[in-house]
């Protein structure tokens, strides 16, 4: 009896002892899961390994939102199937569609608006009345990328025309654009041998806006970049929902823009009165750049003069209390 005991005992000690050892190796496993985890790419000094376990975690992220769109994908799919409807999807948090309200928004149906519209300076080119032409000049101190940067605005708008600036003053070349009949002016200006600014002046007369320019991209540097071609591209405006905003988008940049009546995607007729037939054609979007980001630092009346000059907005550093606010 006792030696049946014994090995009774044994047993059970033996597999106590296995379920031990398995605890003991899932709880390892649970902490070193978790080392790895607690391990950031920014805790690691070498830089290849901190690259290596950067990627990784990367991929790890995209693998896992795959999954999640895909199982999304499904269920809409198959609730459609039922005749049931789909969960609503869920609407990112932005800083632009948590924006701060801000007085000066202005409505669709403003008729103050519209008539201001009607009897500004610009009226005559947002009509089509005129046609933009437009002179592009540097500072007296060029940049290494600015040549490039303009020779790419040049290819970007239309009807531009670049001029040397030389050591000519910067209110005689207003003049002299004024009597080659150029609706506006634009001054793209360097520092440190990199264009950080733009200045935008309105002719014959104003308002003259003064941009930062900042994150410069060039067309060489955008990766599966595209070339312009002899279309005319289309201005699309979003979110220049303010006063400033509304004056900033339609008189300082829909002006830069020429646009014919002819609409692309009518339906054509060749010399005998019959209609061409319209193939499927799949299109790619690319981006040709140059990519660049504008942040308006003042709105002036008139054209440009530093001393007497009446400014209509100016932006001040006691003025960026959110990044939630904005002025535009």
């Amino acid at each position: 009896m006792g030696g049946k005991r014994r090995n009774s005992e044994r047993g059970a000690m033996e597999e106590y002892g296995d379920d031990v050892e398995l605890d003991k190796k899932d709880k390892k496993k649970k902490m070193e899961k978790e080392k790895r985890r607690e391990i950031l790419p920014s805790m690691i000094k070498n830089k290849e390994k901190r690259s290596a376990v950067h990627a990784k975690l990367k991929h790890e992220k995209k693998v896992e939102k795959r999954k999640k769109l895909k199982a999304r994908d499904a269920e809409e799919k198959r609730a459609l199937e039922l005749g049931e409807e789909p969960l609503p999807r869920k609407i990112p948090r932005t800083i632009e569609n948590t924006r701060e309200n801000d007085e000066t928004v202005c409505k669709p149906d403003d008729e103050e608006l519209f008539a201001c519209n009607d009897t500004d300076e610009f009226s005559s080119i947002i009509k089509r009345e005129r046609t933009p032409k437009i002179l592009i000049t540097t500072s007296r101190f060029n940049s290494t990328r600015g040549p490039a940067f303009i020779s790419e605005l040049l290819e970007v708008i239309p009807n531009a025309h670049y001029y040397k600036r030389g050591t000519y003053d910067l209110k005689k070349i207003v003049e002299y654009a004024k009597k080659q009949d150029f609706t506006s002016l634009i001054v793209v200006h360097t520092k440190r041998r990199e264009p950080d600014a733009l200045l935008i002046i309105g002719l014959p007369d104003g308002p003259t806006a003064h941009f930062k320019l900042s994150r410069l991209v060039l067309r060489k540097d955008i990766k599966n970049h595209g070339n312009p071609t002899s279309h005319e591209p289309e201005l699309v405006l979003t979110n220049f929902t303010t006063r400033l905003g509304h004056h900033t988008g339609s008189y300082i940049f829909e002006t830069k823009e020429s646009k014919t009546s002819d609409s692309k995607g009518k339906k054509g007729k060749d010399g005998k009165g019959e209609k061409i037939s319209q193939q499927k054609v799949i299109a790619r979007l690319q981006e040709c750049g140059p990519r660049f980001t504008l942040k308006l630092r003042s709105l002036q009346h008139g054209t440009f003069d530093t001393k007497g000059g009446e400014y209509e907005w100016v932006h001040k550093p006691e003025m960026d209390t959110s990044r939630r606010r904005f002025f535009l």
